[in-house]
């Protein structure tokens, strides 16, 4: 089981970024998924859910009718659009994979600069 995040990065206050999460290893259509995300000196915080057939869609209220989560199936990748992004929303951001055999990706960053 693995999952790889990509598409982090530095942008301007308002900016938007696409990350990726690759899984391999099983299909992300037998499980639920999720993105977190991490600010130096805060806790772990779950910013979006998505279920295993996609029908139940989850967020943090702070991150709502800005962030949307997505799927593709045939790729197998998991996606968080995020608009109108603020600095707040700086933090490294990791996939995650519902038990059983639970699994986080290795994290990637995002800067948002005011």
């Amino acid at each position: 089981v693995q999952l790889v995040e990509s598409g982090g990065g530095m942008v301007e206050s308002g900016g938007s970024l696409r990350l990726s999460c690759a899984a391999s290893g099983f299909k992300i259509t037998d499980y639920h998924m999720k993105w977190f995300r991490q600010a130096p000196g805060k806790e772990r915080e779950l910013v979006a859910y998505i279920s295993s057939v996609g029908e139940i869609i989850k967020y943090v209220d702070s991150v709502k009718g800005r962030f949307t989560i997505s799927r593709d199936n045939a790729k197998n990748t998991i996606y968080l659009q995020m608009n109108s992004l603020k600095p707040e929303d700086t933090a490294v951001y990791y996939c995650y994979k519902n038990a059983p055999s639970a699994s986080w990706g290795q994290g990637t960053q995002v800067t948002v600069a005011s």
